[in-house]
């Protein structure tokens, strides 16, 4: 298995990276804060601490090889607990790490359902899973979570909706989530992720809502 890959980042889009090493180039699958923090280093070098599994039917045979990346081993084996949750695969919980391991460590430890329901694809149900299989695991992967909390545990529920559906349609993260704020500021009784895109789609086009 390939446990540690380096080589220059080549292309980075919103679920992976091509990671040129030598005469090769490895395509990674990355979950979501793993993006953002990649997000200004291409053509630089880079170190991925890597898992790889199997994508597809054992029986039909198609299996297709896959290779995951995380910015240190620690957080490699966090993700190996969170997808041992029932219902939680690993194209899911890619997804659903859309803020820093430490910052949704702490959240399961701390029982912050809040939190967890913000991420991607974590509905309520989901949530409960989560704490009730991993709460009093975590304490080693949560340590330093207010230091590195991001801007995105600020957001609502709908905001972490909208700061999604922006970054499919081809939206950075940082800019979404400063149009998202600024969109919200402005008319503080919006409530849902449909109301708000477009208004943030109006400010990146600098017309006054």
């Amino acid at each position: 298995m390939i446990a540690r890959i380096e080589g220059k980042l080549v292309k980075l889009d919103s679920e992976s990276a091509l990671v040129q090493v030598g005469a090769v180039g490895y395509e990674v699958m990355l979950p979501s804060y793993c993006v953002s923090a990649l997000s200004d280093k291409i053509g630089a070098d880079i170190t991925l601490c890597t898992m790889e599994y199997y994508e597809g039917t054992p029986g039909g045979g198609n299996l297709i090889p896959r290779m995951v990346g995380f910015l240190s081993a620690g957080e490699r084996d966090f993700f190996t607990k969170f997808i041992s949750v029932k219902g939680m695969g690993i194209k899911k919980g890619l997804r659903s790490l859309s803020i820093p391991i430490a910052t949704i460590a702490a959240a399961i430890e701390n029982a912050d359902d809040k939190t967890l329901i913000s991420l991607p694809g974590v509905g309520k149900r989901m949530t409960q899973q989560i704490i009730a299989e991993l709460k009093g695991k975590l304490q080693t992967f949560a340590v330093g979570a207010e230091a590195v909390r991001p801007a995105e545990v600020r957001l609502q529920p709908f905001q972490a909706q909208a700061l999604e559906i922006l970054i499919a349609w081809g939206e950075k993260r940082t800019d979404a989530i400063e149009l998202i704020e600024l969109a919200s500021q402005k008319n503080p009784d919006i409530n849902s992720a449909e109301e708000l895109v477009p208004l943030v789609y109006r400010l990146r086009q600098g017309v006054e809502v």
